[in-house]
């Protein structure tokens, strides 16, 4: 081996003798005796030696760090003959002694990133060959992994396995699919990067099938095996609940849930890929309600269409159909009700009378689960039962109406609760696996709901079977049901509202204490907890047993028991003083939470009121500026009419000289006279809309006083908008102001106006004395003077009516202006009385939650001195800092 590595540092630039060389390490160090078949002890033996013999000659070869980085140098070489066996000799290398490989490769400088090259050779077979290097590299090294995924590792495999031709492709994606879930698996942060690298949105042209789907080949069922077990390492509930969440939503967006769904309602597809695509699904919507409510939705292209969940159900209590298929349509049903209320109540819903489809033209999920519950298959009453049981989860109004379903059993006789109908069959003495499925049923139906229990204890027949079962000394098969009996007869004591004079708690504890024995008692209630079949289950979410008859626990059941094991052994040995006390304590408390959550009610409504009388004055206020906009838009408006009268005036003055300086040399005849008199009542018509505009000047004077009035109230109440009511303010003040220098021009108009009046008594009088030699003179000079004068009386005309128009809709805008603020001081004034009110009530609630604090001090004091378990200080005070912080908040609002 000195030799040989020798040869590697030494002869570098011979391609053809280091190639031989590397060869020669590789046929040392590697085992391929272990892939041919062994029949006898002597070539196992002969494969264990041979094994043995290739970790010692690679503890020699790795023994000094620098055959490994040079061997990543020759690596680094383009030559066919250098780079494949090379890439080999190091496969081989990580196989044998991979962590401290590992270890050597991490720390040679940009070790990973020459061994990421390989993935970008255009020869396919150092490229594949490189894929199986990095598949080693990567095992179980978290550091490696995230420098491979940094490596831009995810868009190079996911570019080949496209290239390969996605499922329909050969080893190679097998082989990219297997290097993958070693980057993703149990790495969040990778998982994260291929999130947030939008890589989820690749995966769904791999889940693309036909319609035909018959004669798929092994390598195509292994791909697209690989590729489902790779969805569900990126949702699996092993995984942070903020990941899977956040992968679940992506795989939705993106239609990749979708894709998932139109496999599991195709026809055609391999037993092993439907079973495994139902798992996939199962996590996909497990937790998440926009999947599980989109679950709900899918239909199987039947005739008439039918609920996919229907159809799953179908399956699970069909026995004919293959084990591994039911257990994991029970898993896709439990992820499908994982906290999802709605579709519990969705459930629960087709067992009640009211729904029910008394036509019988379809089947609903809850007739298949009785159906399931009450059949002679002991694996399909287990399956049903532990699928109802899911339906209950944590959701005690169900359990009180799950209470009203009714069972006819056989013709001519009543019908009987579902209730009554699982303990009848309990106590028919079935199989094992259906009692224990029964029995988990009722104690999750039974437990946190004193109706059920009461309903439980008022069959006389129930107490005495569960006293017998517990009692007698059976075979350890028998063990498992005798510890779930003496856990529901514990439930039914630990929830016993004492309702039932005959079952109270006190008089079923002396039962036990007679018939069984307490010691006894809480002996057989640890067989649960101590079988090995509970621990299996307590492991993971997904059902998986080896066999139908290991087929015993459910996951969320094994949480049930570890949560009520303690609190009824310590049940049983309370003396009814110490019940007493500790149920008015817990009368007391209840009645503390009953009010606090009153107050936290009233509190959240007076925020939400609070909200939305802030959205109402935000409102109120965009209109009050859009108001200011519009006031300061008629501004501009009325100052364009000032000038336009200017001008106006400017005009009419020339207008008035000339008829000054000509009207001594006219002589006026009898044109003259006529045209006089009809400017006459011109000059009238002219006056009384003088009059008229006057009016209306007084009438919009009046409106901007009571604008500006109104104005200033608003800013005595309204601090933060004051700024903006003084800039109004002033906006009026400058409009009453420009308004008074138009009236001041109108008396001035008013004036010229009654000038030429007595200039046209002049005229008349002119006429008395005219001299008729210059008739023909002033005939002329009078046309003129008329024409001119009919010209400009028109343009008058037409400036005052627009001016009239322009005023008559500046009046309009400030009424409006006005109504809107009388309604901002309305509904300010009825703020300020409801803010009042509201900190008052908050006072009164603070009082009286520190009264309450008192109590439950006191109460807590007293049952630490009963010697009853109560919640330490540390939570207590994190939870009063909660609602004081609320309440502080609150006050802030205000």
């Amino acid at each position: 081996m000195e030799h040989l590595i020798h040869v590697l540092q030494t002869d570098r630039s011979d391609s053809e003798i280091i190639g031989y060389a590397l060869d020669t390490l590789y046929n040392v160090i590697s085992n391929d005796l272990e892939e041919e078949e062994q029949d006898d002890s002597e070539e196992e033996n002969s494969a264990k030696q041979v094994d043995d013999l290739g970790s010692q000659f690679t503890e020699i070869f790795i023994k000094q760090q620098e055959n490994v980085t040079l061997l990543l140098t020759l690596v680094e070489e383009f030559d066919f003959h250098v780079r494949w066996p090379g890439v080999k000799l190091l496969t081989s290398l990580l196989k044998q002694q991979g962590p401290q490989v590992q270890q050597i490769i991490l720390v040679s400088p940009m070790g990973v990133s020459r061994l990421m090259d390989l993935l970008a050779d255009s020869r396919e077979v150092i490229r594949n060959d490189g894929v199986l290097l990095l598949q080693q590299l990567t095992k179980s090294n978290a550091a490696i992994q995230k420098i491979v995924a940094f490596e831009n590792a995810f868009e190079r495999l996911l570019d080949i396995i496209t290239e390969e031709g996605n499922s329909d492709g050969g080893i190679v994606v097998e082989d990219c699919l297997l290097l993958l879930q070693n980057l993703l698996k149990n790495n969040n942060s990778n998982q994260n990067f291929f999130k947030e690298g939008s890589y989820i949105q690749r995966m769904k042209p791999w889940f693309e099938v036909g319609d035909d789907n018959c004669g798929w080949s092994a390598q195509k069922v292994t791909n697209l095996h690989l590729m489902l077990q790779l969805v569900r390492v990126l949702v699996s509930p092993t995984n942070p609940p903020g990941a899977t969440s956040s992968c679940q939503k992506a795989m939705f967006h993106c239609g990749l849930l979708q894709q998932l769904c139109t496999i599991l309602m195709a026809t055609g597809v391999p037993a092993d890929i439907l079973t495994e695509t139902i798992n996939t699904v199962s996590e996909v919507i497990r937790g998440c309600q926009t999947n599980q409510d989109y679950f709900a939705s899918v239909n199987a292209p039947s005739n008439p269409p039918r609920p996919a969940i229907v159809v799953l159900l179908m399956s699970m209590v069909n026995e004919r159909q293959p084990f591994v298929l039911r257990c994991a349509v029970l898993y896709c049903f439990q992820c499908f009700l994982y906290k999802n209320q709605k579709g519990q109540g969705e459930i629960v819903s087709t067992l009640l009378p009211s729904t029910i489809d008394a036509t019988g033209n379809s089947v609903s999920a809850g007739q298949l689960l009785c159906g399931g519950l009450f059949s002679t298959d002991s694996l399909s009453n287990w399956c049903a039962a532990v699928a109802l049981a899911h339906a209950l989860q944590e959701n005690a109004t169900l359990k009180e109406q799950l209470l009203r379903v009714q069972l006819a059993t056989s013709i001519g006789n009543p019908p009987v609760s579902l209730l009554q109908q699982c303990t009848n069959i309990l106590s028919q003495g079935s199989k094992v696996q259906t009692r224990v499925g029964l029995l988990m049923l009722l104690c999750t139906w039974l437990s946190n709901c004193s109706i059920a229990v009461t309903h439980f204890l008022h069959n006389p027949a129930n107490v005495p079977f569960l006293t017998g079962q517990i009692a007698e000394n059976l075979g350890e098969e028998e063990q498992l049901v005798q510890g779930l009996c003496a856990l529901l007869l514990g439930i039914s004591i630990y929830y016993n509202d004492n309702s039932l004079e005959n079952y109270r708690k006190e008089k079923l504890k002396q039962l036990i204490e007679k018939r069984i024995g307490r010691e006894n008692f809480v002996e057989k209630l640890g067989f649960i907890s101590k079988h090995e079949l509970y621990s299996r289950a307590a492991q993971k979410p997904q059902p998986s047993f080896s066999s139908p008859d290991h087929m015993m626990f459910d996951h969320e059941f094994t949480k049930l028991v570890k949560e009520l094991e303690g609190v009824i052994s310590k049940a049983i040995y309370k003396s009814s003083e110490e019940d007493k006390k500790e149920e008015e304590v817990k009368k007391t408390l209840e009645q503390h939470d009953n009010i606090v959550t009153h107050y936290k009610k009233v509190i959240r409504e007076q925020d939400q009121e609070l909200e939305e009388l802030k959205q109402r004055i935000n409102t109120l206020t965009s209109q009050n500026e859009q108001l200011q906009a519009t006031v300061t838009q008629q501004v501009s408006q009325i100052q364009q009419h000032k000038d336009q009268y200017n001008l106006l005036k400017v005009q009419l003055g020339k207008d008035t000289q000339h008829h000054n300086s000509h009207g001594d040399t006219f002589q006026i005849n009898g044109i003259q006279t006529e045209e006089v008199s009809k400017l006459k009542e011109e000059l009238e018509e002219w006056k009384n809309k003088h009059e008229l505009l006057q009016g209306q000047l007084k009438e919009k004077d009046s409106v901007i006083e009571k604008l500006n009035s109104s104005q200033l109230e608003m800013g005595t109440t309204e601090q933060s908008s004051q700024t903006n009511k003084f800039g109004g303010l002033e906006h009026n003040n400058e409009l009453q102001k420009e308004l008074e220098m138009l009236r001041s021009q109108i008396q001035l108009q008013s004036a010229e106006i009654s000038k030429l009046q007595m200039e046209n008594q002049k005229l008349q009088v002119m006429k008395a004395t005219a001299d008729p030699a210059l008739g023909d003179t002033t005939a002329a000079m009078s046309s003129e003077l008329e024409a001119r004068l009919e010209q400009e009386i028109k343009e008058l005309k037409s400036q005052v009516k627009a001016l009239s128009e322009e005023k008559e809709a500046l009046k309009q805008h400030l009424d409006s202006s006005s109504s809107t603020v009388a309604i901002l001081q309305d509904e300010k004034s009825k703020l300020q009385r409801e803010v009042a009110e509201s900190k008052k009530e908050q006072d009164d609630l603070l009082v009286l939650l520190a009264d309450q604090d008192q109590k439950i001090s006191a109460l807590k004091i007293k049952l630490k001195d009963l010697g009853v378990p109560v919640e330490d200080e540390d939570d207590t005070e994190s939870g009063d800092q909660g609602d004081e912080d609320e309440d502080g908040d609150e006050e802030e609002q205000d």
